[in-house]
């Protein structure tokens, strides 16, 4: 797949809650952390998003901050 977006981590997902309208789909990357991601429930249904998988999370943002302790 080819797409323009830079911010690109790839993991496996750990998690997948379907609801009504939208999904919670919690991603283990290699740091090791999770980054979850609010999608359609549809979109899981046609990516057929599994426990499991290996997939790319994208982070498409109009800001990025950098926080510091």
């Amino acid at each position: 797949m080819k797409i323009s977006a830079r911010n690109q981590i790839e993991g496996i997902v750990r998690e997948v809650e379907e609801g009504i309208i939208t999904a919670t789909v919690k991603v283990e990357i290699k740091a090791p952390t999770v980054v979850t991601a609010i999608i359609s429930k549809e979109a899981v249904e046609d990516l057929d998003i599994n426990t499991g998988d290996c997939v790319k999370v994208i982070i498409k943002a109009t800001e990025v901050l950098i926080a510091k302790d």
